[in-house]
């Protein structure tokens, strides 16, 4: 069984976890805070004492790829690479809103969360990408995406035909992460929920790719933005006193 190191910084959670043949055994995270680079490696290394392993017992480490923070997504990849770079193993990728949906899943298999019909549902997890906008995309309940990632602005005509679907078919709408705040005043008749970003939600995934050798560049592999970086200028005066 593959022992694969999950990292998840896409967001303001900074998240590790360690997945044993797909099942995770350990999880180690905090939301105080965008503090991802003085807490990753510390994450990664309590991890693997408590579990009684050195980072050459890995087999591979997968990594949240985007879309998401600029800055957290760079953390966690450049990370990712090192340590696979370092002990010559395999990196893997995996979409941010797929590892949301993911961590939505395992909540309700769990028990954690309450869903009539769930077979029929649909997961819209977002990405908050300021102002009015998300990333998102939408899944079935068994992860299967359903439409392309996208930045999204969302108003009262937002997945107008998920919502109409939804309503002739009996289907319930779950949305869910750190951008779905922005909906609750325009898309009253869908279910929120509460649910943060977690490096479990890529256990599953990481193993299917290690399984089918699915693979990325640690030389040339970079986060899926989605978005240009766009630097905002200050207005003040830096010689002013």
């Amino acid at each position: 069984m593959a022992n694969i190191l999950c990292i998840e910084t896409s967001a303001a959670v900074c998240s590790v976890a360690l997945s044993v043949g797909g099942e995770v055994v350990a999880v180690r995270e905090s939301d105080g805070g965008r503090e991802h680079a003085g807490n990753i490696g510390v994450f990664a290394d309590e991890i693997l004492r408590a579990n009684n392993l050195e980072a050459e017992d890995l087999d591979a480490v997968a990594v949240s790829s985007g879309p998401g923070s600029y800055t957290g997504l760079r953390i966690g990849v450049s990370f990712a690479k090192g340590l696979c770079y370092g002990l010559g193993i395999p990196l893997i990728s995996v979409g941010s809103l797929a590892s949301l949906a993911e961590v939505v899943n395992e909540d309700y298999q769990t028990g954690v969360l309450s869903v009539e019909n769930w077979d029929k549902a649909l997961l819209i997890p977002m990405i908050d990408a300021r102002r009015m906008e998300v990333y998102t995309r939408v899944f079935d309940t068994q992860c299967n995406p359903l439409s392309a990632v996208e930045a999204k602005i969302i108003d009262a005509e937002s997945f107008a035909e998920e919502r109409a679907t939804a309503k002739s078919e009996g289907r319930e709408i779950i949305m869910f992460g750190d951008g779905a705040a922005k909906c609750r005043e325009v898309l009253s008749e869908v279910r929120y929920v509460e649910v943060a970003p977690s490096a479990r939600g890529l256990a599953r995934q990481a193993q299917r790719a290690f399984e089918q050798k699915r693979f990325e560049s640690i030389a040339y592999f970079e986060p899926y933005y989605l978005k240009d970086f766009v630097v905002t200028k200050s207005t003040k005066n830096p010689l002013a006193k």
